[in-house]
This record gives C-alpha cells, structure tokens and sequence, in this order.
C-alpha cells in the first residue's frame, strides 16, 4: 500500500516540482554563448543582492476551517530582462500550516507542511512609492490528516496553488502585507479531491 502511494502520488508531484525548479533555475543561469542575446539585453540575468524573510499568516478556509501558517523565506532574487516582463521578483517559500475545524470543545486540527517557488511583479506604486504586487505560485504539501472536516482529500500529497496581491509599508520594503487565495488539491492523482480553498491575510518581514 505504501508503495503504491509512492508511485501514484509522491512521484509525479516531484517530478513536477523539479521540473519547475529546472525553469526557473534555467532561467537565472542562462548560457553565456549566446553573444547576441546578451547585446540586446534580451538575456535573464538576477540581481547579486538576495534577503530572506519570514511571514505569519491568517487563513480563512472553506467548510468552516481556520488555522495559522508560518512561513520562511530562505531565498528572495529578482529576475531582469525577462521578456514581457521586464523584472520579476522570485522567492521560493517554505511553511507550516496549523489547520482548525469544528467547536472549541470538539474540534479537528491538522498540520500541513509546504514547499513553493513564487513569481511577483510590480505592477503599481501607491502614492508613488509603495509598490503594489501580483503574486502566483504552484508548489507541493504534506498534509497530516487526509480525513478532516468532513472531507476525504484522498492523498497526503497535494499541490498548494496561490494568486494574490502584495503591498509593502515602507520605503525600504522590508515589511509587506498580502491578500491571496490559496488551493490545495491533488491534482486528480487520487480519486478523491475535494479540495481545500483559503483566504490568506500575511505579514512579512524581510531581513
């Protein structure tokens, strides 16, 4: 049984996450022969200087589940000459999540473990200088309890998606808040996936 666990969901999921670490480490180490596009500034290249950060985070889920997420943030860069794009800015994120269901004398929880890159881009400045953010991110999870709050998400293993906005508070930008919703769901590698959706308030500190 364990086996088969392995093989139709721990597998594809890394597969999956390799593969997008491929991209994007591909895309900051980009081959240096090529004389033309480095001319034209058509090339990736990254900015040297690189922080950290942690976040706490406050989620609001779906089928009445709460819970908190505490994140580090052991990498952050920013990516230039990205076509379309002009800069991104990438970070890779990992969190534990504290799931809540139920009345305080009864209730469920549940511990979540997660691994995501993440692309941002500035999109807007607030009063012309507080930069206001996309961010999206598909990374993978490990979930404690796949039965909770009434639901059978079918696999430990789930993929952890987001979309949302990010603003920071100073000029500075070591403090920033964020608004996002968050999915988690195996993707169909299970037959059961029904799925968990969150509202996300954070904070995060940069150091």
């Amino acid at each position: 049984m364990f086996n088969n666990l392995l093989s139709k969901n721990l597998v594809p999921i890394i597969s999956f996450t390799l593969m997008l670490s491929t991209v994007v480490v591909g895309s900051v180490w980009s081959p240096s022969s090529d004389a033309a596009l480095n001319k034209q500034n058509r090339q990736f290249s990254t900015n040297n200087k690189t922080t950290q950060a942690v976040a706490v985070d406050v989620l609001i889920g779906s089928d009445d589940i709460t819970g908190i997420r505490l994140a580090y943030r052991p990498y952050i860069y920013e990516l230039k000459n990205v076509p379309y794009f002009d800069k991104l800015d990438i970070y890779w994120e990992t969190s534990l999540n504290f799931w809540e269901y139920g009345e305080q004398n009864s209730h469920e929880t549940n511990f979540v473990l997660a691994l995501s890159p993440v692309v941002s881009k500035t999109f807007y400045y607030i009063k012309d200088k507080y930069p206001l953010k996309w961010e999206f991110g598909i990374g993978v999870s490990l979930v404690n309890d796949t039965k909770f709050a009434g639901k059978d998400i079918g696999s430990h293993y789930q993929f952890e998606d987001r979309l949302g906005l990010t603003v920071d508070l100073n000029n500075k930008q070591t403090e920033s808040v964020s608004l996002r919703y968050m999915h988690y769901s195996n993707g169909g590698l299970n037959s059961k996936n029904p799925g968990v959706d969150f509202l996300n308030m954070s904070y995060a500190y940069k150091f």
